[in-house]
């Protein structure tokens, strides 16, 4: 077998083992269970409404912590079941039905406003409405309480399943949670790596350098950890769940390191005499990298991870390598940051193997710190009212288009299925224009590719079984890859959706049936592409808020991190608010990094200035790489350290940093009380003399960083306002 098909076969495997498929299959299977015990017992109408049902509780059903699982699904349940039944009353009168789409759709768009949390809400809601639209019009009110009866007993059966399916797969999750981050992790180191490349022969360049990669890896990261936190970190009480929640402390840890790896890179890249250490350091991070991935694969499969390699040969000859003073100095403390991580994957690894106890009485008693909060609140609606809010410019928006697709559905020659339309708006039109462009491009080959497979079905005259097969495999595909990679969702969607028709109604022509989904495909993606230049809400309007949430983050950060080095002060208390402190500054610039993504889509005219949002997110990951190699000396190397020559100057840098960075520093740095920062000759090997002049060297370094962090953002602050 070649090494590249060997590889698509692992990733393959991967894929199918991952915990968003796991997830996919759990949901398909109540969707299946539920169907079928209806159809058993009540006939195959009552089950194709309860498929309805369970198909609208199906998008807020997540991985997620076993506390507060029932109360996120709830919400679709309870808001979708009269909504069901307003659009099964109202399906004669087109007047009174348009008035109930685009009012619902502007108060379920609201949804936004809590966040990932309040999107999936909102997809069900219309979702109950859009396929109350697909069952065939009751001739009466009673006849419509039936099949609300129907829709409704799915949704609660499916309500009730998944709270327990979670429950029982929460042991699985945690595993495929950890591993799929190990393999994010992995690819991080990679192309971390590959940034040791001298720049003569490196590929960074073009429209997507290393860097940028490295920014967009990392701010991904930054929302797949808080997720792993939430099930991992969850009531951590017995040995397994200590020794998972142990290694994603670690894998904390050596994100941390490999930030780090940034500092003096591009010095030494500069001097050719370096090549030989950059290459070893570069051959020892793969190495790495390949191991964590084998860890990864052993979570997957359940198998007994493979123990710890023997020497490390790529570090010894860095090691070597990096002689002397000048750069070699600086070669030879990045020899020491990339030993950090080595360290890192050793323990992580005999952490996996059981070879290492877990020491977890940090997150034991705090746990519930860093998890996000499962209970809702009223708060973000209240916030909601201004007109400059984007979830509220969206509802306006949603509500529009929704308003423009069934004007234009009703007008129709096929208007018996108009529901298609509003369908293929929901699911396109997004929060932003660059989110929008991409659903819009996947929605149309998608739903191509997927009617020409339910076509195909149809034209066949499938048995009853056969489809309700392929409605469940379907299911459980859309779902699985709604987040990861929407093309495969609009394929599933679109089996799932024209099978689900076809059940509800008799006597269809799959031929016209199909052709008709593609024609309403078209015009409701042109409809949700023509709104979203409606009241946009352009990225430069988040920026200002966004660009003071990382300079609040960094100088907080900052603070707790150098008083880990304060006499007396390293306890619990002090080391989970620096904890705290370090997600904090990871998540704004996650958040940053995804803003300024998603701008590059919109009109020239209205982007942000995007060459200082480059220079400041660059000093962001500087400064936060300086905090790193310090913290990683106070609590790491703190026995080469001289306490009494370090004190001051680490009490001097916390209000240096802070002043730089809030603009308050006056002409006189107060790192300058600290005396002059050591200079590359004058500092001492790394791997074996004090550190002292190194931790005065970062400082000095973090405090000029923070005062051009500053000046970044207040360039990037006055063009967001001239806009």
């Amino acid at each position: 077998m070649s090494p590249s098909t060997e590889h698509r076969l692992r990733s393959i495997l991967r894929i199918a083992l991952s915990y968003y498929v796991t997830n996919g299959l759990s949901a398909a299977l109540g969707l299946l269970l539920i169907s079928s015990m209806v159809a058993l017992y009540l006939g195959a109408f009552a089950a194709a409404a309860a498929t309805v049902g369970v198909i609208v509780v199906i998008p807020p059903d997540q991985p997620a912590p076993q506390r507060g699982k029932f109360w996120q699904l709830l919400p679709a349940a309870l808001i979708g079941t009269p909504l069901f039944f307003a659009v099964q009353s109202l399906h004669a009168n087109p007047a009174w039905l348009t008035a109930l789409l685009v009012t619902a759709t502007f108060l379920a768009f609201l949804g936004a406003a809590w966040g990932k949390r309040g999107l999936p809400i909102s997809i069900s809601m219309m979702l109950a409405m859009i396929f109350s639209m697909s069952v065939p019009p009751s001739p009466d009110q009673d006849a419509a309480l039936v099949t609300t009866f129907h829709f409704a007993l799915g949704a609660a059966s499916y309500l009730v399943y998944a709270t327990l399916a979670n429950s029982i797969l929460n042991a699985r999750y945690r595993v495929l949670m950890l591993a799929d981050t190990l393999l994010s992790v992995a690819t991080l180191m990679r192309t971390q790596a590959r940034q040791f490349i001298p720049a003569s022969d490196s590929d960074n360049s073009g429209p997507s350098p290393l860097i940028g990669r490295l920014m967009s890896q990392q701010a991904a990261l930054a929302e797949q950890l808080q997720v792993a936190r939430n099930i991992l970190l969850e009531s951590p009480r017995t040995a397994r769940r200590q020794q998972l929640a142990a290694m994603l402390v670690q894998v904390l840890e050596m994100r941390d390191h490999l930030v780090a790896c940034e500092l003096d890179l591009d010095t030494l890249k500069a001097h050719a005499g370096q090549s030989p250490v950059l290459g070893s350091l570069r051959d020892e991070l793969q190495a790495l990298a390949m191991l964590i991935d084998k860890l990864a694969d052993s979570l997957l499969l359940g198998q007994q991870p493979a123990p710890f390699p023997g020497p490390r040969s790529a570090h010894h000859a860095a090691t070597d390598a990096a002689s002397g003073v000048g750069p070699h100095l600086l070669a030879r403390g990045l020899v020491s940051r990339v030993g950090y991580i080595h360290e890192e994957v050793q323990g992580l690894i005999a952490l996996g193997r059981g070879d290492a106890l877990p020491d977890l009485s940090l997150v034991r008693s705090t746990w519930q710190m860093f998890i996000s909060p499962t209970s809702w609140s009223w708060r973000p609606f209240f916030g909601l009212w201004r007109w400059d809010a984007p979830p509220l410019r969206h509802a306006i928006r949603a509500a529009l288009a929704i308003a423009a697709g069934q004007a234009i559905g009703l007008a129709m020659p096929w208007g018996t299925h108009d529901y298609w339309i509003l369908l293929t708006i929901v699911v396109v039109l997004r929060g932003s224009l660059a989110q929008t462009l991409e659903r819009r491009n996947s929605r149309v080959a998608g739903t191509l590719f997927g009617c020409l497979l339910a076509g195909a079905l149809l034209a066949a005259h499938a048995p009853p079984l056969v489809l309700l097969l392929t409605v469940t495999l379907a299911q459980a595909i859309a779902h699985a890859f709604a987040v990861k990679r929407y093309l495969v969702t609009a394929i599933a969607a679109s089996v799932l959706a024209l099978l689900q028709a076809h059940m509800l109604y008799v006597g269809m022509n799959p031929v016209f049936e199909v052709l008709e989904r593609m024609a309403d495909t078209l015009i409701g993606v042109a409809i949700a592409w023509a709104f979203s230049y409606v009241l946009p809400s352009w990225e430069r309007s988040q920026i200002p808020a966004l660009v003071k949430r990382a300079l609040v983050g960094q100088a907080r950060h900052a603070e707790l991190a150098l008083a880990l080095g304060q006499p007396g002060e390293l306890d619990k208390q002090v080391e989970l608010g620096w904890r705290l402190a370090r997600r904090e500054v990871y998540d704004s610039l996650s958040a940053l990094v995804q803003a300024t993504q998603r701008s590059l889509s919109e009109p020239r005219a209205v982007r942000p200035p995007l060459e200082p949002l480059g220079r400041m997110l660059a000093h962001s990951y500087q400064l936060l790489a300086q905090l790193t190699a310090v913290k990683t000396m106070l609590l790491l190397r703190s026995d080469r350290l001289n306490a009494q020559q370090i004190q001051s100057p680490l009490q001097l840098a916390a209000v240096a940093i802070k002043d730089n960075l809030s603009g308050s520093a006056g002409n006189t740095s107060t790192m300058s009380q600290a005396g002059a920062a050591p200079e590359i000759e004058d500092l001492s090997d790394p791997l074996e003399a004090d550190l002292s002049p190194w931790m005065l060297r970062r400082l000095h370094l973090a405090a000029d960083i923070a005062q051009q962090l500053h000046q970044d953002a207040q360039q990037v602050l006055g063009s967001t306002d001239r806009l």
